[in-house]
């Protein structure tokens, strides 16, 4: 059972009206589910209760129409029309006895309200702060504006206690928020009672505090999120300012929540930041307040957790991305069951959900928005739907996945891996530079398939279809990963383009298993676009060689927005004196370099270089399955029903991909195939009423 160093952990801690039974608290995140998939998302929040967390909060929640964020999909509470669709998460939440926030923001100035057509409002006559250049400017708030802010405000506090929600936040984090923008001197240019001194300029956190506390009545506890620093000097919000802001107003709520920065400076990957790395922005603050404190660091330690709170930094464990790689992660520390915790490895997978507008994914938790959707749960998978042997050939992130979540079914599996490790492609791209904490994919892995004698595991096995045609297994799913192309073959070449034999190509794969370019100039062409091609240039760079990074898209690692961290990956390679052809496609490889072209004029240049890095794609491992599906006559008298490929093996992708890919094998075996049919359930939108009822009149 608990380790009694971890007890602290688990002391309720009043918040106001109500009292969280632990320390830990799912602070708001994103999704990408939110008013679009109502039940899935209240699964997803519910399932985070069940794990321990005492506090499950919702994603950011539009109170009001006049800003809205299209195109992303987050929690709405317009009217009382919303209230039935957000009353369902907080139903689940407190299925499981926890408490459920819900996080109230108006963004202003950060969205361009494409939905309802407004013009957005906020302290200044700016144009709009989001990252795609909207052809949008706010309008300056007047003073009407600013009560009827307060007034949306003061009712959607109003439905979410209506709707069952325990806590209802005030949020001034982030630069994504009115009220954001209203205390930072970048955004505030006015000279009325809401602008100039930072007491003005607070003034409107106040009202709306002080409104939300009074609408409360003891009924729900108010919590505010709130930047400590802009980071950006004294052009922003700076730490003193905050300290007297919290000095000012900190016994007005019941809770504060800390942030740093922007989004993308509080959800840092790990590539770029440490376990906690928020400790140096919030240390301090909590002795400026006597109520209580959360914030967030990636925290998968609970040490590091019991520090935060013995050396007075914080009173709850905040996380968002913890709480999706293991929402069961409080019982299990709870459970004595460390080892059993997946660890989230900070690649901001699941902040992809939100950017792209589709369902929340995760590479150590596959179960991730499948809650409802599928039916998968984290921790509990069905029973075994017959005695049925499974071969998995390949022990990377798919076949890994696919042989513990088997096992966990009760199924008989052995799998197969030609090498000497497990781990596949995670086993060797962790070994470059800052990806270490992706390993945890495979730790994990490897430490359910240690506690299971379902299942057997061999090492430097390369298996063959004849070899596997002598064994009895019923079912066999081949997840022997893939191999980077080197003829140049992507999104920009579809056939191979025009390479010289006496130039030096080298792919990922060579790079990874050791082998270095002949000559000291390399041309990195990455038309991948995610993170491998910055990766490798890092790599290369750290090692002395000269570098030229020539991609077609216009920014480094340009999918790359959609995990927070292009920015960080093209500043880190400018600084190192990486050299950048943006906009650019390498056409030609000769004895000498390569020829490149502009995408956009087809203007040619020449690069001179000993050795050529091609990031461009992948291709499936597919002989063995292929074999395997030419010899169906043979299955029958091997005993042999089925052979799937599974993951990288079926189609190259992301890692978290594979792993779901394997995940989905394991939870679908035995069971009968509908092509024709959804194979997940789905909330289709309802018809109000007839068309002919809503057209308006025409003068």
């Amino acid at each position: 059972m608990r380790d009694p160093r971890y007890d602290i952990l688990f002391e309720p801690v009043p918040i106001g009206p109500v009292t969280a039974r632990n320390r830990f608290f799912q602070v708001p995140h994103c999704n990408g589910m939110g008013y679009r998939d109502p039940t899935a998302v209240a699964e997803m929040r519910g399932v985070k209760a069940e794990g321990g967390w005492a506090v499950v909060c919702t994603e950011e929640t539009e109170i009001h129409h006049s800003s809205d964020l299209t195109p992303s999909i987050e929690g709405r509470l317009w009217d009382d029309a919303d209230i039935p669709a957000m009353a369902r998460s907080a139903e689940r939440i407190h299925d499981h006895d926890g408490l459920a926030g819900i996080e109230l923001v108006y963004n202003g100035m950060h969205m361009p309200n494409y939905y309802t057509r407004l013009a957005p409002m906020g302290p200044a006559h700016l144009p709009v702060i989001g990252s795609s250049y909207d052809p949008v400017q706010a309008r300056r708030m007047s003073k009407d504006d600013i009560a009827d802010l307060r007034r949306w405000h003061r009712a959607a506090v109003r439905r979410s206690i209506i709707a069952g929600f325990d806590l209802a936040y005030v949020y001034a984090g982030h630069n994504m928020t009115g009220l954001h923008h209203f205390l930072s001197p970048r955004y505030n240019q006015r000279t009325d009672e809401y602008g100039g001194s930072l007491e003005n300029r607070m003034r409107l956190l106040r009202e709306l505090i002080e409104d939300a506390m009074d609408e409360a009545a003891g009924q729900a506890a108010i919590a505010v999120r709130i930047t400590v620093d802009e980071l950006i000097g004294d052009t922003g919000i700076t730490r003193p300012e905050i300290e007297e802001v919290i000095g000012t107003l900190g016994e007005l709520p019941d809770l504060w929540d800390f942030v740093p920065g922007s989004w993308s400076d509080d959800s840092v990957t790990s590539r770029f930041s440490p376990e906690g790395h928020q400790e140096e922005w919030v240390k301090g603050l909590k002795q400026l307040t006597s109520k209580p404190v959360v914030g967030v660091g990636r925290f998968t330690s609970p040490d590091t957790m019991v520090r935060m709170v013995q050396q007075g930094v914080l009173d709850f464990i905040g996380a968002a991305r913890p709480s999706i790689a293991d929402p069961f992660l409080p019982q299990k520390i709870e459970e004595g069951r460390l080892e059993d915790i997946r660890e989230c490895i900070g690649c901001n997978i699941c902040v992809s959900g939100d950017l792209t507008m589709s369902p929340i994914r995760c590479t150590q938790n596959p179960a991730m928005g499948e809650e409802w959707r599928r039916g998968w749960h984290p921790e509990r998978i069905r029973p075994k739907g017959s005695d049925a042997k499974v071969m998995v050939v390949g022990a990377g992130p798919a076949g890994l996945e696919a042989a513990q979540a088997l096992g966990k079914r009760g199924y008989q599996v052995v799998m197969v891996e030609r090498s000497r490790r497990l781990g596949g492609r995670v086993a060797t791209e962790s070994r470059l530079p800052g990806l270490a904490a992706w390993i945890r994919v495979v730790d994990y892995r490897e430490t359910q398939l240690r506690q299971l004698d379902t299942v057997e595991h061999y090492f430097e096995s390369d298996m063959t279809a004849d070899e596997l045609l002598t064994y009895d297994f019923t079912h066999v799913a081949v997840a022997t990963g893939s191999t980077w192309r080197r003829d140049g073959v992507g999104r920009w070449h579809t056939r191979p383009m025009p390479i010289d034999d006496d130039m030096e190509i080298l792919t990922p794969d060579d790079l990874m298993a050791g082998k270095r370019p002949r000559g000291n100039r390399v041309v990195l062409f990455d038309d991948d676009g995610y993170y491998l091609g910055g990766v490798l240039a890092e790599l290369l760079d750290g090692e002395g060689f000269a570098v030229v990074l020539v991609t077609p898209a216009a920014a480094v690692s340009a999918w790359t927005v959609n995990t927070l961290e292009q920015h960080r990956i093209q500043r880190k390679l400018m600084e190192m004196g990486v050299e950048i052809k943006l906009s650019s496609a390498v056409t030609e490889v000769n004895e000498e370099g390569v020829t490149i072209a502009n995408t956009f004029t087809g203007r040619e240049a020449s690069i001179a270089c000993h050795s050529v890095v091609s990031v461009t794609a992948r291709l499936p491992n597919e002989p063995l399955f292929d074999e395997l599906e030419g010899r169906r006559g043979e299955w029958e008298a091997a005993g042999l029903k089925s052979v799937r490929a599974i993951g990288d093996a079926w189609a190259p992708g992301t890692i978290a991909a594979a792993v779901w890919d394997g995940h989905r094998y394991a939870e679908e075996l035995d069971t009968a195939p509908n092509p024709d049919g959804t194979p997940f359930r789905r909330e289709a939108a309802g018809l109000s009423v007839r068309p002919e009822d809503q057209r308006p009149e025409v003068s």
